[in-house]
């Protein structure tokens, strides 16, 4: 007969068999089941973060190149404790002046900082202002200025959410309740909370003390240090979109309030009546009535301006100005009233009040500076924070230290390799070079920095590797400048694609699409405004289209609803040329069919390598022009694709993500309940289950189980924020994504978001299939080199397996609470429990779970307990056996059985892994035993040997070892006991002196046996002390020491100490036994014949 089900239906049962629940476990389900998951709505499905918490990302660094520091709050009481403002990295502290760090600001609405102030009266209480105080290409936004009275421990968001960049917090020096916010506003857009704010009740209500127009914001307010009630303030007008930018206007100005704050005028005389642009200011503490002031300014009236008399009047000093885009800050010195530095490319330093500038020392530093602290204890003494990260000097800029231990890096792109044992990851940062390193290691610490390569210098974006070779890496720069890397030898092959005879100019943009075609391993496809095709791994390229862009000249698109001039302030300055392909792919089904986005909102489509393309230019609710942020095609269908946009520079912050089931032709939103702020960025597709999609957003990494009808963020182990690339590395099924500002995160195994869906998740219990656990002697790299020393995280090291719980038994305590809470919401009688039943619930055992490892021959031999946790949950087992110690406790733990690191280290092979559940004192079964694999790397230079023999070796070595430090302990024991036996005897009128005597004598052969075991314990090391015999917990330990670990056949020497030590123990343990099974009781007898006081051990003597 021939079979009715369908062959995919067998494999799809096949494969989630190991998720359905035993049947003695399993709840009733009621008949209107399926009825009730058709009409459920995403919204309130039961597949949400909850049930993946148990799947932690892996930050795996790095810190070598750290990132983009915003600003910094030093405790101006205590200045090795500081606040670090990370420009797109959330917010740092250390107690320790950077010797270890604490993120503080990880889970909150925004991970882009602008400012951060400690409140000079009180250090406890600590502001931060969210959304970078920068215009540049690569800025993120915030929600408003936050607070914490607690240290940085936790903050509160007091409001202001709407005013995306923070440009500075002033906190009254006397009254900590008076703050002023500097808003900026969007750079993207109008509106929004823009000016100057004042609260005088700490932040829950603010008043607007400066407002200029909607696209006028404040970007800078300081306090004069002698004065509260004299504070300046800057105005900057700018508006930067995708396709260019404006940085300055006629409303930037200068202001100065002297009644607290409440009443602002402006202040530009003796400044050039033309467009400004960013400024930065600073008041003197040396004398207050000299205020300094850069400005970037139209017509190259910009530079360095002083006033002697608090801001009424300013004189020119000097040309001198940095970006006001990216820099623009300046900082007067505490002790020299004509010393002022401003931080910019390479930062500079005036000591004659802005006459001339000259370089701070950038020796073995970064460039791109945008935060400086001046230690006012010692001016030589400085901080200084950039793009590079946070170095320190106290030779005023001679000599630099670098803080190599925050992880802080933007990555633009990342990409995977097929490296064995353990693939590399490759990335682009921003100003950071292009960089790869190892996913994990062979050595317990993980990753370090040195375990880091740079393939090439700049701000690095798209990265690919050759499958097959993991040794030819391809990497670029900006403005498409791609090389393709020899990692063996470290060189480096320009691969530009560069202009035929006569063609005009290709136009690039920041971010190059690059990589390497799914159908040969040395077919490159890069874009500009065109496409280009090379077969020879860059040596040589083909043009395959056209301009395919919308070809729009930018200067007939208006800024701030005017056109503006060739002439406006920075006008397109630090912007790409519009008008370039920023996505690019190929079908990994279809060879030849590729899809090309544009910075100005086209997808284009080719099914013929290039020879004639299809434009789409319209979709769905997407703006025109909007930037084409990523494309995948299907790795599952031809005729399927996906795209997404991203409008933020537009100040529309909506996803915009689609699907084509037509190759490009028509579009079909799949945003489903994304978070209506959480803009797009990239997109993965699974490359075993088709509707398991994931996205990576502004704000975080989220998936679907069923093609975008409901989302789910994935939280657990990863900070607030922007995902800007994803890559799967399909080999091992680990999601790899590039954070912008936390450098790379792994989700190790990410294969059971294959399985779930509503249905699945009404399973009581399941194991997932477990993925081939690879054995390997796990090294170390290095001694002890400080707590400054980045050291990224491994994976567990064993076999993990990835298991699920519907519910999570209750104790008695929780039951009782319930059914209290339930009667006194219904104003019901609550009975009292009596003391007994109290006793009771606080006696209970704990539930637990149990893990039980069976090897092929359905051997136990392992157990391991785990506390229930609902949802998706992982366990590693350490390729161990149980390890038969003598266990030490005072009082019994369930969740502390089969912990530890374990015995001897299991063989390769196959294994099973059973889950039981104990509660209530009732043990059930909740899973079947699962079948998996544990595979050798076979990474040794010498052969192992008979394995058989080892197995047999350390088996012998570990029953005798139990023994040793069982007959050990109970030595120890014995000894404690006749010391309290000998000194009760002194206390009992009864005793005879030769009862003492026996005691005495007792105890001497007890510390003869001692010192068989351990010799003297005063000696430091045997080899120090002239020959003696080698006592016999010294030969065995030593023994024990060379096996741990060992997977090899023991050594000859190793076979004779063992036999050494086999001679000498029986007789030893002859002895302890005659004394605790005949000498020890006997002399316990007696103590009760004298009536001696109780001693440990014995029962007390009583007869009415």
């Amino acid at each position: 007969m021939k079979n009715s089900f369908p062959k995919w239906t067998l494999l799809l049962f096949l494969s989630l068999a190991v998720c359905l629940p035993n049947q003695s476990f399993a709840q009733k389900k009621g008949k209107t089941k399926d009825k009730e998951e058709k009409a459920q709505t995403p919204k309130d499905t039961i597949i949400n973060g909850a049930l993946v918490g148990g799947l932690k990302w892996r930050g795996i660094g790095p810190a070598w190149a750290s990132g983009r520091i915003a600003d910094f709050a030093v405790n101006p009481k205590n200045s090795t404790e500081y606040f670090v403002g990370v420009a797109s990295g959330n917010v740092w502290k250390t107690e320790n002046n950077g010797t270890t760090w604490k993120p503080v600001f990880d889970n909150y609405g925004s991970y882009s900082i602008g400012v951060v102030e400690y409140d000079p009266g009180n250090p406890n209480t600590v502001w931060v202002g969210t959304g970078e105080n920068n215009h540049q290409r690569a800025t993120g936004y915030g929600d408003g200025v936050y607070k914490s009275v607690d240290g940085g421990s936790s903050f509160k968001n007091m409001g202001l959410k709407d005013s995306r960049q923070i440009g500075g917090i002033v906190i009254h020096p006397e009254n900590g309740d008076i703050v002023f916010v500097a808003c900026e506003g969007s750079m993207w857009g109008p509106g929004g909370d823009r000016g100057l704010y004042k609260t005088t009740d700490g932040g829950k209500t603010w008043k607007k003390v400066i407002e200029i127009s909607e696209n006028t914001g404040v970007n800078n307010v300081i306090m004069d240090p002698s004065n509260p009630n004299i504070m300046y303030a800057t105005s900057e007008q700018r508006r930067r979109h995708h396709y260019g930018k404006i940085g300055g206007g006629p409303e930037s100005a200068v202001y100065k309030s002297t009644d607290g704050g409440e009443t602002w005028n402006k202040i530009m005389k003796g400044l050039p009546k033309v467009d400004l642009g960013g400024m930065g200011i600073d008041v003197s503490p040396v004398d207050p009535n000299v205020v300094y002031l850069t400005v970037e300014a139209a017509e190259d009236k910009g530079g360095t301006y002083r006033s002697t008399d608090k801001g009424e009047s300013w004189k020119r000093m000097s040309s001198y100005y940095s970006s006001g885009q990216y820099y623009n800050e300046i900082y007067c010195d505490p002790v020299d009233v004509d010393k002022v530095y401003c931080t910019e490319t390479r930062s500079k330093v005036t000591l004659d009040g802005g006459k001339t500038w000259n370089n701070i020392g950038n020796n073995n530093r970064h460039v791109d500076d945008h935060a400086l602290w001046i230690d006012p204890a010692n001016t030589n003494h400085l901080l200084i924070g950039g793009d590079g990260g946070i170095y320190e000097t106290y030779d005023m800029g001679d000599n630099w230290d670098f803080k190599e231990n925050l992880p802080i890096t933007q990555f633009y792109r990342v990409a995977v390799d097929d490296d064995e044992p353990f693939y590399n990851v490759y990335g682009g940062t921003q100003d950071n070079n292009s960089m790869g390193g190892p996913s994990r290691t062979l050595y317990r610490q993980g990753a370090t920095n040195d375990d880091w390569i740079r393939t090439v210098g700049g701000d690095g974006f798209w990265q690919a590797t050759e499958p097959g070779n993991p040794d030819i890496v391809y990497s670029e720069y900006q403005y498409g400048n791609m090389f393709r890397y020899d990692r063996k030898s470290g060189t480096t092959e320009d691969i530009k694609p560069r202009e035929r005879k006569d063609e005009l100019a290709y136009k690039w943009n920041w971010d190059t699409p690059l990589f390497v075609s799914p159908h040969s391993p040395t077919r490159l496809y890069c874009s500009a405004n065109k496409v280009f095709r090379s077969d020879d791994r860059g040596n040589s390229w083909q043009v395959i289209s056209e301009d395919l862009t919308a070809m729009v000249d930018r200067d007939s698109l208006k800024f701030m609803d005017k056109y503006w001039s060739p002439d406006a302030l920075v006008k397109h300055v630090s912007t790409s040329q519009w008008g370039t392909i920023v996505s690019l792919n190929e079908s990994p089904v279809q060879e030849g069919l590729l899809y090309a986005g544009t910075d100005d909102g086209v997808i284009s489509v080719t099914e013929n390598n290039g020879a004639t393309w299809h434009q789409v230019k319209s979709f769905p609710g997407v703006p025109q022009y909007t930037y084409v942020s990523d494309i995948q095609a299907s790795k599952h269908d031809a005729n399927v694709v996906f795209a997404s946009f991203t409008n933020i520079k537009m100040d529309d912050f909506k996803p915009y993500l689609f699907k084509s089931t037509d190759k490009g032709h028509t579009w079909t939103s799949i945003n489903g309940d994304l978070p209506v702020s959480h803009s797009i960025h990239s997109i993965q597709q699974d490359h075993k289950n088709p509707n398991l999609l994931f996205v990576g957003t502004e704000f975080g990494i989220f998936f679907t189980v069923n093609g975008g009808a409901h989302w789910v963020q994935m939280k657990s182990g990863i900070p607030t924020i922007p995902v800007k690339d994803i890559a799967i590395q399909e080999r091992e099924n680990d999601l790899v994504i590039a954070t912008f500002g936390r450098g790379f995160y792994i989700l190790d195994d990410y294969s059971p978001l294959r399985e779930i869906s509503h249905k699945w998740a009404e399973q009581d219990a399941c194991i997932f299939p477990v993925k081939d656990a690879l054995m390997y002697d796990q090294m170390s790299k290095f001694g002890n080199q400080g707590s400054t020393y980045f050291k990224a995280e491994n994976p567990d090291y064993g076999a993990t397996f990835t298991y699920y719980l519907k519910e999570v038994p209750k104790t008695k305590k929780e039951l009782r609470k319930e059914e209290e809470k339930k009667l006194f919401k219904d104003g019901k009688y609550i009975p009292q429990p009596s003391w007994r039943e109290l006793q009771l619930e606080e006696n209970e055992e704990k539930s637990h779970l149990i893990f039980t490892i069976y090897d092929s021959s359905d051997k136990v031999i392992r157990r391991m307990t785990k506390a229930p946790s609902k949802g998706i949950q992982r366990l590693t087992w350490n390729l161990s056996y149980d390890a038969p110690f003598p266990v030490s406790t005072k009082k019994f733990d369930p969740l502390k059985s089969g912990g530890g690191r374990g015995g001897r280290d299991v063989v390769p092979g196959t294994y099973k892994v059973g889950l039981q559940l104990w509660h209530e004192g009732e043990l059930s079964t909740l899973v079947d035993p699962v079948e998996f694999k544990v595979k050798e790397l076979n990474n040794s230079t010498l052969p192992k040997g008979n394995v058989a023999v080892a197995t047999a070796f350390d088996d012998e070595l570990i029953r005798l070892n139990a023994a040793i430090q069982g007959a050990d302990r109970l030595t120890e024991e014995m000894i404690e006991k006749v010391e309290t036996i000998k000194q009760t005897l002194y206390a009992t009128p009864a005793a005879s002196e030769a009862l003492k005597d026996e005691a005495r004598a007792l105890g001497t052969e007890l510390e003869a046996i001692k010192f068989a075991f351990d010799g003297v314990p005063a000696r430091a090391s045997w080899e120090e002390i002239p020959p003696a015999k080698i006592p016999l917990t010294k030969k065995f330990s030593e023994l024990l020491y060379g096996r741990s670990g060992a997977t090899t056949e023991p050594t000859g020497t190793q076979k004779q100490s063992l036999e050494i030590v086999k001679a000498e123990f029986p007789p030893i343990l002859e002895k302890i036994r005659d004394i605790a099974e005949n000498k020890l009781p006997a002399l316990e007898k007696k103590l009760d014949e004298v009536n001696a006081p109780w001693t440990p051990g014995r029962v007390p003597d009583w007869k009415n």
